[in-house]
């Protein structure tokens, strides 16, 4: 019979960082050793986390938001979005890549193309999605990639927010200004549609199965955070993907993924793995 073990944050933290060092290794649940581990519990890792890693020289550059394109929320088990902390180790200009990039560092890795956006002003809770798209520099169309910590992508969602929101790395294409096209851009970023190839692999997804639209989903982030005792609002300057637009993929060494966009003047994007 197993004994639960509960989940004290510096603990879990310290072990998700070395986990995080030993590139691929995995770990069970904090959800199999304390069944009472929850989302509270885990948004207090959250920051301990944060410390531990700029304790390091890591830079935090903005949040990943998981979780929002509802057609998946059933496969994970995960029927509510999630975010977590991306640093200046994990995101990446696609324009800065010169070749493939190395899954080497990655736990059972997955792609997820999102929308990605440069906040100009910080967003203040209750604002709607026209109001927060005014704290909106630019937009991009990127590429995230997911792992799992946690054995075959099997955990509860508080697992994954302790482990840093799933969040691999993020790679961002061109990035488009808002400037004075704020009513287009308005229209465009919920009314979009979506194709990600690999091969004879084509996944489709709509910008409306991300909550809504990718402004919705920005407007939930702003929304948790504002309950939020132990973690910050987004600041002036971060950088935030939005969550998946189409089923998270599995990837491998040696494959060629691209997304085609309809209805939206963000161009498709290719990423190579070695």
């Amino acid at each position: 019979m197993s004994v639960a073990v509960a989940i004290e944050a510096g603990a879990a933290a310290r072990e998700l960082i070395s986990v995080l060092d030993e590139k691929g290794r995995q770990i069970a649940p904090f959800s199999s050793r304390d069944p009472a581990f929850g989302l509270a519990d885990a948004y207090r890792i959250t920051p301990v986390v944060r410390s531990l890693r700029e304790a390091r020289g890591e830079k935090v550059l903005g949040r990943k938001i998981g979780f929002t394109n509802r057609t998946i929320w059933k496969q994970y088990g995960v029927y509510a979005p999630i975010w977590g902390y991306m640093y200046d180790s994990t995101v990446h200009n696609l324009a800065d890549i010169p070749g493939a990039v190395s899954l080497a560092a990655f736990a059972e890795p997955r792609i997820e193309p999102e929308i990605v956006f440069g906040m100009s002003a910080m967003p203040e809770a209750g604002m709607d999605e026209r109001d927060l798209l005014s704290c909106i520099g630019w937009v991009a169309h990127g590429y995230e990639i997911v792992q799992s910590l946690f054995p075959d992508w099997k955990f509860a969602p508080s697992d994954t927010v302790a482990a840093f929101g799933l969040h691999g790395a993020l790679f961002i294409g061109e990035r488009h200004q808002i400037g004075g096209d704020a009513d287009r851009w308005f229209a465009l970023l919920s009314n979009f549609s979506i194709t990600l190839r690999c091969g004879d692999v084509a996944e489709p997804g709509h910008a409306r199965d991300v909550l809504d639209g990718p402004l919705s989903a920005l407007k939930h982030l702003v929304g948790l955070l504002a309950q939020d005792q132990h973690n910050p609002q987004v600041a002036a300057g971060e950088i935030i993907t939005t969550g998946t637009l189409t089923k998270a993929m599995p990837v491998k060494p040696g494959e060629r993924w691209t997304t085609e966009l309809d209805g939206i003047p963000l161009g498709g994007i290719e990423i190579r793995f070695g």
